[in-house]
């Protein structure tokens, strides 16, 4: 791609970035009248440090098929079907410079047990936020490209993401990336809202250097409430993975619902689904290479989760869920779509999940089962504890 393009591309996010600026200079001008302070170096300065532990058990329920959902030939092989693991060992610092200038860190420890390349530094940016309607940050980030990305990061409500959220951070999609973004309320309050996300990244993934060619990736997504606890949320994205330019979209719901006057009942609902490039489809094709635009990928899941209240001095609430995703990793070239289900129970021991057990199982049914490969149809059970302090 030449100068122009990367120019245009650059455009199309600074142009909204500047119509915000200049929509809401004339309050933010005001308001610099009436202050007093003379110097806003140390302003609300202060440091926050975070993290997450978490600890599981897996066993495979699949004859010949292992804990990470592959199947093996036990005559060639052993595999491993049950195994404790270090899930995430998450540790996060957020500085606050000011009352405008912070920054955030988040490494995950766990990885020092396997392969560290690109994978200890989660979260590195630096943030600017003018108003609740303008915020800017700049750095290593989760792109707001749905609705995992705006969930905190160490908050895991079952075993883990979605497939399709892991499938499209593969893909430069989603996950942590390099780039910069704008977000903010374009009008109402907490409650009811309309917002929007903005950005530009290198689109190849966490941790490198710089990017894999010279094509950025650009995404949009617009927020609002349908009702005080329905959201609505849309996603559009175009960019690359050093395989020419792909396109990506998808839209989510979120809600909750009291099922008693007493709120000890609540149904907590979330919905997404969304398509895009799969550019690991097309680079892996050594011979006969399609064309890109035939190489999709797309899914939806639902995500109910019902939460007794309990209120108990050691034992705050219950919380039972069942995530159904159907997902199609080659939806025009191939022809072998699964289906996943995590039924999950988690007995929630300190408020905002703080100390958490949670056992259930994962489900995955493939419509063609393809032996030796991670392509066939497996369960397993878990036993996950999770720490948040």
């Amino acid at each position: 791609m030449n100068q122009y393009a990367v120019l245009k591309q650059g455009l199309k996010v600074l142009f909204p970035v500047a119509f915000i600026v200049i929509f809401f200079n004339q309050p933010l001008h005001g308001q610099e009248k009436k202050d007093t302070c003379s110097n806003y170096s140390a302003i609300k300065r202060a440091i926050t440090f975070n993290a997450l532990l978490q600890v599981r058990y897996m066993a495979s329920l699949t004859h010949n098929v292992d804990v990470t959902g592959k199947h093996f030939d036990p005559a060639v092989t052993k595999g491993v079907t049950n195994t404790f693991s270090l899930r995430r060992a998450r540790f996060m610092v957020k500085a606050a410079v000011n009352d405008r200038f912070s920054t955030n860190f988040m490494f995950n420890f766990a990885e020092f047990s396997g392969n560290t390349a690109n994978k200890v530094v989660e979260n590195a940016f630096v943030k600017y936020s003018a108003n609740k309607h303008f915020n800017i940050q700049a750095g290593q980030f989760r792109p707001f490209f749905g609705i995992e990305d705006l969930i905190p990061a160490e908050l895991v409500r079952t075993l883990d993401y979605s497939n399709q959220y892991s499938l499209f951070a593969a893909n430069g999609w989603q996950g942590f990336q390099l780039g910069v973004s704008v977000f903010g309320n374009i009008s109402g309050d907490d409650k009811k809202f309309v917002k929007y996300y903005a950005g530009i990244y290198n689109g190849n993934n966490r941790n490198q250097p710089s990017d894999n060619d010279n094509t950025k990736n650009v995404y949009g997504r617009l927020e609002t409430t349908l009702s005080e606890h329905f959201t609505l949320g849309a996603n559009a994205a175009s960019g690359s993975f050093g395989a020419g330019t792909g396109f990506a979209w998808g839209g989510d719901v979120t809600g909750k619902i009291d099922l008693c006057e007493n709120k000890k009942w609540e149904l907590l609902l979330t919905a997404e689904g969304k398509s895009g490039t799969n550019f690991n489809l097309f680079n892996a094709a050594t011979t006969l290479k399609p064309q890109l635009s035939n190489c999709k990928m797309w899914g939806i899941y639902v995500f109910p989760l019902v939460r007794y209240n309990y209120n108990n001095a050691r034992l705050r609430a219950l919380e039972f869920s069942s995530r159904y995703e159907y997902l199609n990793e080659n939806s025009i070239l191939g022809d072998n779509p699964y289906q996943v289900i995590t039924p999950n129970v988690s007995f929630v021991f300190a408020d905002d999940m703080y100390a958490t057990l949670q056992v259930g199982s994962n489900i995955e049914v493939f419509k063609h089962n393809v032996p030796l490969t991670t392509c066939y149809s497996q369960s397993l059970m878990y036993l996950q504890l999770q720490l948040r302090f």
